[in-house]
């Protein structure tokens, strides 16, 4: 079994919603600083925000590029990245281009997040940091061969994380992607599962299959899940 700590360790607590107000921003950023979660991950409008919320925290703040679709071009995206970062965002999460993937255009795809990865840690040494820059690869969309292909490509272009889901593609992660994607990148490079995970036995199954982060609105939720077993309620 986990603990507390690995499982609240590995939470990036996730509002992403078109719907989201400051407010909601504000309450995900108090209740990621109570339980200990990992990070915060909020739109790119409300990482100023968050930031300024979670000043003297340990929770970092996360937030999203060329998102959900991926389809921003490669100066759209490294913009993007500089600007979340210098913002505030210790992390960024960036769309692959999906389309660009089926069509296998691998000078495109890496080009693609090595300029996105590269933008992002200029903004960082900048500003003294060393920002985390992870790859959605929208594991719904693709087929286990164009998934490794993403994957190998996100390695090659310096990323440190792949993520399975937008969570707004029609799908989201399953332990065979996860473990598809761990088998990939080898034991150096983070995996990120996230899209519809709701439950604690779910983290664990992901954690299991080779995942070192998770992305989930569902924080509160699966950290109350925690406790009560803990204390057999």
């Amino acid at each position: 079994m986990y603990s507390r700590d690995q499982i609240a360790g590995s939470i990036d607590h996730t509002l992403l919603k078109t719907t989201a107000t400051r407010n909601d921003i504000l309450k995900l950023c108090d209740e990621a600083r109570e339980l200990g979660l990992f990070a915060v991950c909020v739109p790119p409008c409300y990482v100023k925000a968050a930031s300024s919320a979670l000043e003297g925290s340990p929770v970092k703040v996360a937030t999203v590029i060329g998102f959900p679709h991926g389809y921003n071009t490669t100066e759209v995206k490294a913009f993007e990245a500089a600007q979340a970062i210098r913002s505030g965002a210790a992390e960024v999460d960036m769309v692959i281009n999906i389309g660009a993937v089926k069509s296998r255009d691998e000078s495109y795809v890496e080009s693609d997040i090595a300029s996105v990865v590269q933008s992002a840690r200029e903004a960082g040494a900048k500003a003294g940091l060393s920002p985390i820059v992870k790859v959605i690869i929208e594991t719904a969309a693709l087929t286990d061969d164009e998934k490794r292909f993403a994957c190998l490509a996100a390695k090659r272009a310096g990323a440190d994380f792949v993520k399975t889901s937008t969570g707004f593609g029609g799908g989201g992660a399953t332990e065979a992607d996860v473990r598809l994607m761990r088998e990939t990148v080898g034991p150096a490079m983070g995996v990120k599962a996230s899209g519809g995970i709701r439950a604690l036995e779910q983290v664990i199954a992901m954690l299991d299959a080779g995942a070192t982060r998770i992305g989930t609105s569902s924080g509160g939720a699966i950290m109350k899940e925690f406790d009560s077993r803990l204390h057999g309620q």
